[in-house]
């Protein structure tokens, strides 16, 4: 399959019928090396980011089967700056602190509480009955 796909573009039509049907997408555009890691294994991800951009290569094993892949671009991670990012840690901080408090409120409220349970009703049994000791 490999040598019918080389030279055709990403999008070549005999790519979306050509092997076993995938449970999962046909494209994966624009995801970091964890987030495939995630879904195909550590193993594939690093031979997806030695893969050079522009043509089919494979077949590389995941867990899931053996894959054809086309990376189209590889766009190297980066650290954000924290100007960047202050928003989402700001919001995650005031989540954790919310979370933190309502446990606080409810353990409060519990600690005023005691819960007790009432004894199981007995069961009136005819003596003799198979897998039933009686007393007298």
């Amino acid at each position: 399959m490999l040598g019918q796909l080389s030279g055709k573009p990403a999008d070549v039509p005999v790519a979306d019928y050509a092997g076993d049907p995938f449970m999962f997408q046909n494209e994966y555009a624009d995801r970091s090396s964890e987030q495939i890691a995630s879904i195909f294994g550590s193993a594939f991800a690093a031979s997806v980011n030695e893969a050079r951009p522009g043509s089919w290569q494979g077949p590389i094993e995941s867990g899931l089967g053996w894959h054809l892949v086309f990376v189209t671009s590889v766009n190297p991670g980066r650290v954000p700056s924290y100007d960047e990012i202050e928003p989402q840690i700001k919001a995650a901080w005031l989540d954790e602190q919310r979370g933190a408090a309502r446990q606080r409120a409810f353990d409060a409220m519990k600690a005023h509480y005691e819960v007790r349970l009432p004894e199981a009703p007995r069961i009136a049994t005819a003596p003799g009955a198979p897998g039933v000791k009686s007393t007298p």
